[in-house]
């Protein structure tokens, strides 16, 4: 059964994917992803590196919506099949 408190928590991200807010985040994470992800301006090593964190980072935060609906989708088969 899905607790009133995770019901309340998938509510606040679908309210937050909703608002103009993050719409605009999401636009500019995918530019910073495009500007990132040319590795011909890593100079050495260790700015690949940090280039590859970053680029995890960023496709992490792009695909949260779709983790959270997929999450939900789960939790809400989960719980009609325990019905």
């Amino acid at each position: 059964m899905i607790t009133p408190e995770l019901q309340k928590y998938y509510q606040d991200r679908f309210d937050m994917f909703s608002s103009t807010g993050w719409k605009d985040l999401v636009d500019d994470l995918k530019n910073m992803k495009q500007a990132t992800s040319d590795i011909s301006n890593c100079g050495d090593e260790k700015a690949f590196w940090i280039a590859k964190g970053e680029l995890r980072l960023l496709n992490w935060f792009l695909s949260l919506e779709e983790l959270s609906e997929e999450g939900y989708k789960q939790q809400m088969e989960s719980e009609d099949a325990s019905l």
